[in-house]
């Protein structure tokens, strides 16, 4: 128990290693610009939505279908085909 508790003494004190980060990737839900073009606008001024002229499916288009989805496991339900009969 003693030894347990060396262990897990020094691996709570020990450095971290260095992790190489990796680039970001492009895209994403964030706008690629700021969406002020003047900066933030400040207390007062109008400020003015227009919603957008996309349909959600045009804005968000779906996933390409994969070639092949393996059955369930126990409580995985994203990326799998439920088993006939459960």
């Amino acid at each position: 128990m003693k030894a347990f508790a060396l262990a897990a003494a020094l691996l709570l004190t020990s450095p971290a290693f260095a992790q190489a980060s990796t680039p970001a990737e492009p895209g994403g839900y964030a706008p690629a610009q700021s969406m002020w073009v003047n900066g933030t606008p400040q207390p007062g001024d109008k400020v003015v939505f227009e919603p957008s002229k996309l349909t959600p499916a045009e804005a968000f288009p779906a996933p390409a279908p994969r070639n092949h989805y393996p059955a369930c496991t126990r409580g995985q339900t994203d990326e799998c085909i439920q088993r006939a009969g459960h």
